[in-house]
């Protein structure tokens, strides 16, 4: 635990640090990355590039020198972060090199004063404790299980199936035979690939799409204009390739009775996550009513579309809704309705008292919905969200 005299420090030198807002996690990245260049082939560079990454750095920065002595309210957070650390398969030796480069970057850019710097590094040693602990743990609890595994193992492509004009699905199967780990619906593989033409190991993760077999996985992966791993699977993957996964994790996932109402809302391919919590409802004939309500820009876009139908049918009360942005002439009879999805054209379907809401898609898109739901009521716990990339809230 910190002492009050290091908590009073830090929160009051918080703002000072704030002042110096997206410049303190540029210096920062540059400095750690010049200093330990093999850290890009951890870090998702284009994340680095576009200033995702560096903009959750700073959040959690401020989100966690504000609750020193509050620590619990970080607990969500926490876990969030560790899910996607052990998928990149982060050492606790990491944490040491990350301060360093941190304290460094406040000496360099304030110069704060010893006794400040001393602060934030003892503020740091415990935020590194509790990530190195929970982690620990998690990585533990994927070694241990049926078909588990710790760091990374290679699976094999066996295949590849397009599913729109810009999404495939990708099966994967390991290569040493064995069973694989379940999973819960809604969470995630990590994808570590470094062909040809990569100056780096590249890390991406992908939502995994299906029930659990125990015998292989499979994921969707949308094309995306630059995007160098979701290029290399579009255009240059083929069946019998080799890539390394690491096991399944992330802290998204479905969690209801079979007596509760469930909502599944997402665009473009943030319908991933929610095609393996539909399986999982169907193969379980989930008692209490199940809405899928997906938005897409047309039917050419449009993924898994057939196979959500199929897998209503085995749900007692299931219904659907579909928005397409800009249809094409030849989309009629495919969506309900054009143009954003309004929740208010589906209010009945929305109603439950206990309705559970998942959401995936584009963070606007999240955003918007997520604004439909809180004036129609639905308490903010009710709500639950994935966001590819780094976190950002909806």
């Amino acid at each position: 635990m910190l002492d009050a005299q290091t908590i009073a420090t830090v929160k009051s030198t918080l703002p000072a640090v704030a002042a110096v807002g997206p410049e303190l996690t540029r210096h920062f990245y540059d400095r750690l990355l010049s200093h330990h260049p093999e850290l890009k082939n951890v870090f998702n560079m284009s994340n680095q590039r576009n200033g995702d990454q560096r903009e959750a750095l700073f959040n959690a920065i401020a989100a966690y020198a504000s609750n020193l002595e509050n620590l619990a309210v970080l607990l969500p957070a926490v876990e969030k972060i560790a899910q996607k650390h052990t998928s990149l398969n982060i050492k606790p030796e990491q944490y040491a090199v990350v301060g360093e480069h941190l304290l460094a970057t406040i000496q360099e850019l304030m110069d704060p004063g010893e006794e400040v710097l001393a602060a934030w590094g003892r503020a740091y040693g415990v935020l590194a404790d509790v990530f190195i602990q929970r982690e620990e743990s998690i990585y533990h609890q994927s070694e241990t299980a049926n078909g588990g595994w710790r760091g990374t193992r290679e699976f094999r492509i066996s295949a590849i199936t397009d599913q729109s004009s810009v999404i495939k699905s990708i099966e994967l199967t390991p290569v040493d035979g064995a069973a694989v780990v379940d999973y819960r619906p809604g969470q995630y593989l990590s994808l570590y690939v470094q062909a040809e033409g990569m100056a780096n190991r590249q890390i991406r993760q992908y939502s995994l799409t299906a029930t659990p077999n125990g015998r292989n996985y499979r994921i969707a992966v949308k094309h995306e204009s630059a995007g160098t791993v979701s290029g290399w699977l579009h255009e240059q993957a083929k069946v019998g390739d080799v890539v390394e996964l690491a096991a399944p994790h992330g802290d998204f996932f479905l969690d209801v009775d079979a007596q509760t109402p469930v909502a599944l809302i997402s665009a473009g391919v943030g319908q991933t996550p929610m095609l393996a919590m539909l399986h999982q409802l169907a193969s379980q004939h989930h008692a209490a009513p199940v809405t899928w309500l997906h938005a897409s820009e047309n039917g050419q876009q449009h993924a898994f579309a057939a196979e959500v139908t199929q897998a209503g049918k085995n749900l007692a009360h299931f219904s659907q809704h579909i928005w397409y942005r800009t249809p094409e002439i030849n989309d009629s009879g495919r969506f309900d309705q054009q143009g954003l999805m309004d929740l208010s054209q589906v209010s009945a379907a929305i109603a439950g008292e206990n309705q559970q809401f998942y959401l995936c898609g584009p963070l606007g898109f999240m955003q918007f919905v997520a604004g439909q739901l809180r004036d129609a009521g639905v308490a903010a716990e009710r709500i639950h969200y994935e966001v590819f990339g780094p976190h950002k809230v909806v």
